[in-house]
């Protein structure tokens, strides 16, 4: 998702249409769905034939109903956000809530999306048991999906697709030989390591971190043959109904984790920032953040959570002046998404902060790279 929001910031097109449509996930909500799809198709159609010209609204508008006619809502998040120029049509299903609206104008709409991928956990849960492995993708308190075998990530793995059952382990008979302790040990061993080998495939792509679910003797030997174990932020021994269980079962289980690890983020934040500032490496001037990171000399940004500042952007001059009404001819309603998006278009990383921890004094501070 990253490298799709970069890739849609990067692209300078006339028009460039944002279309954002509130969607559900699950049967019988999601019926409204295409209606909700239709109508916001029904805006961009008018805006375009009033705006432009007839081929590049017939253009546009061909492209995206071949994208969205055969759409299976089935399949579907929080949000469609469908991006389209006369060149191409990217439809994505995301696991936020974005204001259901259409964007017209010479860059894709993109900011609000990243600000909140920024603030999010996005991670991977690992599920275990003796019997089954499965993975489960998930953003904070969100299932973004559950792998199975039709998915098209793991079309062309070397690795096994997940659910992955295990055959290994000997089930049978009554206490012989292969069902002594050191036997089972050694069987589920080989059956997670093989399971890991899946998971750092599939991790390789997006480099998530993992959350570990199973019970405490499972997860230890999970953790004696991964071979990442430093990408583990949480194990969670206490979760109910491992391998029948929904995966938003899964992932609400794992919540408690999941914000002791963000926690744990913070704390951490602070440490850096205050060793930032004693190797004068921290800025906190919103003039001089924003001319940081639009040069790429941004390591890492720390913005408390929900802080928003109109202001004028020049880019050309490389400045920002704060402004007072958001609503005024040419201020932009909120510059520190800009911020955002300028450091993580140029390598850097992004980190929200609890207001406890930064507040109105201090709601904006980047560690430069030198």
């Amino acid at each position: 998702m990253k490298a799709t929001l970069k890739s849609l910031r990067e692209t300078k097109a006339n028009p460039a249409v944002s279309v954002f449509v509130k969607t559900h996930r699950a049967h019988p909500a999601n019926e409204t769905d295409p209606i909700a799809l239709k109508n916001q198709l029904k805006v961009v159609e008018e805006r375009l034939t009033n705006e432009y010209d007839k081929a590049t609204a017939t253009t546009i508008l061909d492209k995206i109903h071949a994208k969205t006619n055969d759409l299976n809502h089935n399949y579907n998040l929080d949000t469609l956000a469908i991006f389209a120029s006369t060149d191409d049509v990217q439809v994505l299903r995301l696991p936020l809530d974005a204001k259901e609206r259409v964007i017209i104008g010479e860059r894709f709409a993109t900011r609000d999306l990243v600000r909140d991928m920024a603030s999010a956990v996005h991670y991977y849960t690992v599920v275990l048991t003796r019997d089954k492995a499965r993975l489960i993708e998930a953003s904070n308190d969100r299932v973004v999906k559950e792998f199975d075998k039709d998915d098209d990530a793991q079309k062309n793995m070397e690795s096994i697709p997940f659910p992955i059952e295990n055959n290994s382990l000997y089930k049978t008979g009554d206490g012989g030989s292969d069902r002594s302790a050191n036997n089972e040990s050694s069987y589920l061993k080989e059956f997670f390591n093989q399971v890991d080998k899946s998971v750092q495939e599939l991790w390789g792509e997006h480099k998530m971190p993992l959350v570990i679910v199973g019970d405490t003797k499972n997860i230890g030997y999970y953790k004696d043959v991964c071979d990442r174990p430093d990408n583990i932020i949480a194990t969670v021994s206490n979760a109910t109904n491992l391998e029948e269980g929904s995966a938003q079962h899964i992932v609400d289980s794992v919540q408690e984790a999941v914000e002791n690890y963000r926690s744990s983020l913070h704390q951490a934040a602070m440490g850096e920032i205050d060793k930032a500032r004693g190797a004068n490496m921290l800025q906190t001037d919103l003039q001089e953040v924003y001319r940081s990171a639009f040069q790429g000399v941004g390591e890492t940004l720390y913005v408390r959570r929900g802080y928003m500042q109109p202001a004028i952007i020049d880019e050309a001059a490389q400045t920002l002046s704060m402004a007072d009404d958001a609503t005024a001819q040419g201020v932009t309603d909120d510059a520190v998404g800009e911020i955002i998006e300028h450091v993580i278009h140029n390598g850097g990383k992004v980190v929200f902060m609890p207001q406890e921890l930064m507040g109105e004094d201090q709601p904006i501070a980047l560690v430069t790279r030198y």
